[in-house]
């Protein structure tokens, strides 16, 4: 008798995650993170997730196209403190038509959820510096996923 398969997902893993803690310049007067701090802390995860698919925005720069940040959400849930440690996951749930990126801090000693995020990134042809409507062709090949109408 054979033995049942299990199923292998074809999608690839878009996800990354990084640990952090906040530095004391971060802080504010109240001795938390500052809430514009948060977004520092989301640009270091979304250049490694972005660095695991060797299209940071150096190689994003020879590829052709700029990415700039169109929108930023955050919801704070939770303060972080000096010396804590956090996690940020990172994952790229949009990239047809643009590159949308969710976030999630954690405390990394207990998982409590300490703020939400999601970025979204357009392509811009550096030599037009006209917006794309559709990804580039680079960015699906650099995440091993499939384009528009693939």
């Amino acid at each position: 008798m054979a033995e049942p398969s299990t199923p292998i997902s074809s999608a690839p893993d878009l996800s990354h995650e990084i640990e952090l803690s906040p530095a004391f310049h971060d802080l504010d007067p109240m001795n938390i993170v500052w809430h514009g701090n948060y977004v520092k802390y989301l640009e270091l995860a979304r250049n490694a997730l972005m660095a695991r698919f060797n299209y940071d925005y150096p190689q994003m720069h020879e590829s052709g196209y700029a990415w700039p940040i169109v929108d930023l959400r955050v919801k704070y849930v939770g303060s972080v403190r000096y010396g804590q440690r956090i996690r940020i996951r990172t994952r790229i749930v949009e990239w047809e038509n643009r590159l949308k990126i969710e976030y999630l801090i954690l405390c990394a000693e207990t998982n409590a959820r300490l703020n939400k995020a999601s970025t979204i990134q357009v392509a811009l042809d550096i030599r037009t510096g006209e917006m794309c409507w559709v990804c580039p062709p680079v960015l699906w090949e650099r995440l091993g996923v499939k384009g528009p109408g693939a």
